[in-house]
């Protein structure tokens, strides 16, 4: 699944709104430096679609507030298990 997000960061609460299919909208706590804000989205998109994090991956956006997200929920995942 390929997501639009818009990342907040520092803001007061962590958060995600579904504006449409497919583009979210996420608060961040966590501010934008050392990669902090990426890490924390990794981690809440994990948590709010109920996938590890090696599931969510950065497409886009590194750098920007604006990111195209992959949720992946068979990445990381061995044959047979």
């Amino acid at each position: 699944m390929i997501l639009n997000i818009k990342v907040i960061p520092r803001a007061k609460v962590n958060d995600v709104m579904e504006l449409t299919q497919g583009y979210l909208k996420v608060h961040l706590c966590a501010p934008a430096v050392d990669n902090k804000a990426n890490k924390a989205l990794v981690e809440i998109l994990a948590k709010y679609y109920a996938v590890k994090k090696n599931q969510v991956a950065i497409l886009r956006g590194e750098r920007s507030q604006d990111k195209v997200v992959e949720i992946n929920p068979n990445f990381g995942i061995k044959k047979g298990e």
